[in-house]
């Protein structure tokens, strides 16, 4: 998979842009501010429909416009597949794959699929279980993008049951009935993520010990993931092992079921849920302890990293070839995990990365270049580009966006 053509109207600080993009890597290179990371982040954005860097899609779009586009030319084995994304802040967002509209932004989720690995990645071991649940979940949906309809429906029921909660200490019996009916609700739901997410946890464990031992040299520690839960059979946070028998999805809603049973007056009490998914955490382990608090500031790089290269690995597995992007991480790296890091990045499809210094990146990576800056991205190497052509507004163009 690859992204052979990308465009950009009222994205961040691109009013428009073109770019033709090869398979292979591609260097985006230029000052810090230029947009470099807004290019990738558009790529980012049609396979999660969600930003790396912040949680609204209202920054998204340039100061002063209405809505942003993001249009491109996806090549799948011998298809290409025409995508757009009209952003609109504060409204429903428009989503169009070969010029045919989706009645929901969400059914392109899957159709794009993209590995990113950015500074900011450094909180998936050192920051909150927020961090590390939405990445599970942004992968879980990815790999599965019906459970997309799952967890937007958990959410929703989550909060339509803490409104209840917050009014249940003076409620009656009727509206404690009613608080059953959503019980009934979370159960079905948060049991399906639960038993989701801990097979992915067991899916991803060998790939991150795998990639943690290639990026971090030899160690005495090994890379290890746990799952830790608010409903004590899915887990208390221990190294999840090859061949662990996982609870079923039936075994899990009744231990939901008897957790919400069991925390119901402390609930009340506070008006919130406080068993559920939504309160989970995926526990990143370095040898017998868990990272967060004790793995060192380059520990901590190298887990951050194999979680992405493992990520990357078993989108391989499940025979998908994920667009690997790289934002501005090189310059972060010592030798060993940039050689590492390197060698992923040949390997894959298409690899984009973003760097202030060209020197930064490993040579055999700059194979082609592409100069960003003053509101341009410019190749350098523009002789033989293999291009179809670009991707134009009579072909692709949203309502609204003429």
């Amino acid at each position: 998979m690859h992204v052979r053509h990308l465009q950009l109207g009222s994205f961040r600080n691109w009013e428009r842009v073109d770019l033709a993009l090869r398979p292979g890597p591609t260097v985006l290179v230029g000052r810090n501010g230029e947009g470099k990371t807004n290019l990738v982040e558009a790529v980012g954005y049609l396979a999660t429909l969600s930003s790396h860097r912040v949680s609204s899609d209202a920054p998204l779009v340039r100061h002063g416009a209405a809505q942003g586009v993001v249009r491109a030319a996806v090549r799948r084995g011998d298809r290409e597949l025409l995508v757009e994304i009209e952003v609109n802040p504060g409204r429903a967002n428009r989503v169009r794959v070969n010029r045919a509209p989706l009645s929901r932004p969400r059914e392109l989720i899957g159709v794009v699929k993209s590995v990113l690995f950015a500074p900011e990645d450094l909180s998936l071991v050192r920051g909150d279980p927020t961090e590390r649940r939405r990445f599970l979940d942004e992968l879980l949906v990815s790999r599965t993008p019906r459970l997309a309809g799952v967890r937007g429906d958990y959410d929703r029921v989550l909060k339509q049951r803490n409104a209840l909660l917050k009014t249940a200490r003076l409620a009656r019996g009727d509206a404690l009935a009613t608080l059953d009916v959503w019980d009934g609700h979370l159960v079905q739901l948060g049991s399906e993520l639960l038993a989701t997410r801990l097979r992915l946890v067991a899916d991803l464990a060998p790939h991150v010990a795998r990639a943690y031992a290639d990026v971090a040299g030899p160690s005495p520690a090994a890379a290890g993931l746990g799952y830790s839960s608010t409903v004590p059979l899915a887990g208390d946070g221990a190294p999840l092992l090859p061949g662990s028998t996982l609870p079923t999805t039936d075994e899990l809603a009744a231990a939901l079921r008897e957790q919400l049973a069991q925390r119901r007056r402390d609930e009340v009490d506070r008006g919130m849920t406080l068993v559920g998914p939504h309160r989970d955490d995926v526990v990143i382990h370095l040898g017998p302890v868990p990272a967060k608090g004790f793995a060192s500031h380059g520990e901590s790089w190298s887990l951050a990293l194999a979680l992405k290269l493992a990520t990357f690995a078993l989108f391989r597995a499940d025979g998908e070839e994920p667009i690997l992007v790289l934002d501005d991480v090189f310059a972060t790296l010592d030798a060993d995990r940039r050689a590492a890091l390197a060698a992923v990045a040949r390997s894959a499809e298409q690899t984009l990365i973003t760097a202030a210094v060209l020197e930064d990146v490993p040579a055999e990576l700059r194979q082609h270049v592409v100069v960003v800056g003053g509101g341009t991205a410019e190749p350098l190497d523009v002789g033989g580009l293999p291009d179809a052509g670009p991707v134009d507004d009579s072909m692709l163009g949203v309502p609204g966006d003429r």
